[in-house]
């Protein structure tokens, strides 16, 4: 693997990323580049003004206004990166790689890419020794995310790779049976994909679902439990309330990140294994019927659509990033011409 996954350091260089925050607060993302300028109604700031500077430097534009340069983390970027479909929130994305207990060296199946802000949590936490397989259904979606990983990364990294199709009919013949150690699925219906997931995991594996209704969380609980081959499911879901703190003024923000979405997950049994509880379970009267199961249909569910222009939009947006972000590495950002991307 190329050291794609290490993050520049050091003094401000063309190429690099810079977020900046201004006046009120508001914040800027920009590429560095030969001749660059950001212009905002408080005048101009001058690339070459942040060339050369350290990492959490103060720089003042042409109207004497003060902006923090700081390089973006990687939760700043995926929350303004170019989005083909919705992306996985940073704090889903930190629970799903705790969860899941992605490790240095696994072997990691995600369906869909989406925009390819978890591909970026998972290849961190697999190292340069591990692999991530992405799959997806839709070209579009696919050249999103792979324009994003490289922007942010500066190379697509070579233990990562899309496949593009169907999950249920791609992974049997992408992977072999009991070689993955955790699967991701973030897509509208995984009980569709949960019985090749089975097949790929190997024994003790984990299968992490992320979906957005309670009619979905219990569709795949149901059909997790169904198989006979995973463990008791067990789901949950995440919310992050800020906080102001300024000296004795100390009070929960009036606003909170809640509800982006539903965890659910289970790991899988060892051949003919079937744990003691399962049995004491298996009289139990069904607790759904037919009508439910039309419920969980992905009609019923609904899945929200990008038109196609805005889309063939995000990925000229994406692209271009990706290459400014190609260029830079080869030393030859000054060529690049892209225009300063704002968040």
């Amino acid at each position: 693997m190329t050291d794609v996954d290490q993050r520049p350091s050091g003094l401000f260089r063309l190429g690099d990323r810079v977020q900046l925050t201004g006046p009120k607060g508001r914040l800027h993302t920009i590429t560095l580049r030969e001749g660059g300028e950001l212009h905002t109604h408080h005048g101009v700031l001058r690339h070459e003004a942040i060339v050369g500077q350290a990492d959490g430097s103060v720089v003042v534009n042409s109207g004497g206004s003060e902006y923090l340069a700081l390089r973006p983390l990687l939760r700043d970027f995926v929350m303004s990166m170019p989005r083909g479909a919705a992306i996985v929130y940073p704090k889903d994305a930190a629970q799903i790689v705790a969860q899941a207990d992605v490790f240095p060296g696994a072997v990691v199946v995600e369906a869909g890419v989406g925009s390819g802000a978890l591909a970026l949590w998972l290849l961190r936490a697999v190292g340069p020794r591990g692999r991530l397989l992405s799959f997806e259904r839709r070209e579009e979606f696919a050249d999103v995310a792979w324009a994003n990983v490289t922007t942010f990364l500066g190379a697509s990294p070579e233990n990562w790779s899309i496949e593009l199709g169907d999950l249920a009919v791609a992974l049997p013949a992408t992977v072999p049976a009991g070689s993955v150690d955790r699967v991701v699925l973030d897509m509208l219906a995984p009980w569709e994909c949960i019985d090749v997931v089975a097949d790929a995991l190997t024994p003790g594996g984990v299968v992490i679902c992320y979906v957005a209704t309670a009619t979905q969380l219990s569709r795949v609980a149901e059909y997790l439990r169904g198989t006979g081959l995973f463990t008791e499911p067990e789901a949950n879901e995440t919310m992050v309330r800020g906080w102001h703190v300024e000296g004795l003024a100390v009070r929960p923000d009036h606003r909170m990140v809640a509800h982006t979405g539903f965890l659910i997950s289970a790991r899988r049994l060892a051949p003919g294994a079937m744990p003691p509880d399962v049995r004491k379970r298996a009289v139990r009267k069904t607790a759904y019927g037919d009508d439910d199961v039309e419920q969980w249909t992905p009609g019923a569910v609904g899945d929200r659509e990008i038109t196609d222009k805005n889309l063939r939009k995000r990925v000229r947006e994406a692209e271009r990033a990706a290459e400014g972000a190609r260029l830079a590495a080869e030393g030859l950002s000054g060529a690049s011409g892209d225009a300063d991307p704002t968040a």
